[in-house]
């Protein structure tokens, strides 16, 4: 039996910017040359620095924006070119819950209506039959009765996101692509939210792709973890290989990043700025901030390489 929910290989998005007066326009690779697999019921992190290409990525494998390269295959279904027609009901079993739950609910909807809206579209459900699914559904990510009528502004920020996340349930979907889905919360909250997230995988059986700047939130979420630079993969293995044995000066530089309470340790990994992505550096794109690089760095883009029990690095060094 196939496993795999969400398979893409080679997917590449180019942004076209505004044409100079002089030259032409510059070209931004936000995604360039990205394989992955997601399988039934898995989670998958995508961590890296804001503008390497995640919600660019999602956005693709959600056909939200059309890609330069490449194919998505959604359920053994190749779904690259399939016309808003054909792709319609496929929608309804891939979601997406946003970052910020205050942007992401209408503000004249109350939590009744912005969940039955998506039944309502799908005609899916109507009258006594839509009151009590979407009842159910709001009580399932821990909103009692009491907040059926209530508007956006008389919900707090965790209250808001059970709310976005009862509407992407709404459907049924298979899938789930959450884009940064605590990080506009306190702390405390953060933690009700992931452990509603992870009871609905665990009795849904839902896979996740999780976008995240938090790595304590990824490897706590997810299987497996893929970090991404300046458009590519760079590193991707479970998360136990990727968080204990990184590979990729870059991993360690993010590691090495995170605050902690004890000094000491290897020095951090990456000096400088990131370079511009419209101009990008020939070869290894991190070797202009890496303390470890070397002339075969420059010389070409490293391949992804395979180490050993699914661990996959693109690293010449590695």
């Amino acid at each position: 039996m196939n496993t795999a929910l969400l398979h893409a290989e080679g997917l590449v998005k180019i942004f076209e910017g505004r044409r100079r007066l002089f030259g032409e326009a510059p070209r931004v690779h936000a995604v360039a040359d990205i394989d992955l697999t997601l399988n039934r019921g898995a989670a998958l992190g995508i961590v890296g620095e804001s503008g390497c290409g995640k919600s660019t990525l999602a956005r693709l494998l959600l056909r939200l924006i059309p890609l330069n390269a490449g194919r998505i295959i959604f359920d053994g279904q190749d779904i690259t070119n399939l016309d808003e027609a054909t792709l319609r009901p496929l929608r309804r079993r891939m979601q997406l819950i946003h970052q910020n739950p205050s942007a992401a609910l209408d503000p004249r909807l109350t939590a009744e209506d912005a969940v039955a809206e998506p039944l309502r579209v799908q005609g899916l459900a109507s009258g006594q039959v839509l009151r009590d699914r979407v009842a159910a559904l709001l009580a399932e990510v821990g909103l009692p009765a009491a907040f059926l009528h209530r508007f956006p502004h008389e919900l707090s920020g965790g209250q808001k996101q059970r709310v976005c996340i009862a509407r992407a349930l709404a459907l049924q979907p298979d899938l789930l692509i959450l884009d940064e889905p605590t990080s506009a919360l306190d702390v405390s909250v953060q933690a009700q939210i992931l452990e509603v997230l992870e009871r609905l995988r665990a009795s849904r059986g839902l896979a996740y792709l999780f976008i995240s700047h938090n790595l304590a939130v990824v490897r706590q979420v997810c299987e497996r973890v893929a970090v991404m630079y300046l458009g590519r993969i760079v590193e991707e293995g479970t998360a136990a290989e990727v968080f204990e044995q990184p590979r990729h000066p870059y991993t360690r530089a993010l590691l090495l990043s995170v605050p902690r309470l004890r000094a000491g340790g290897a020095p951090f990994v990456a000096t400088g700025e990131p370079p511009n992505p419209a101009a990008p550096p020939e070869g290894c794109a991190f070797h202009p901030r890496c303390m470890m690089a070397a002339a075969s760095c420059r010389a070409a883009i490293p391949s992804l390489v395979d180490l050993g029990g699914d661990h996959m690095v693109r690293c010449p060094l590695a």
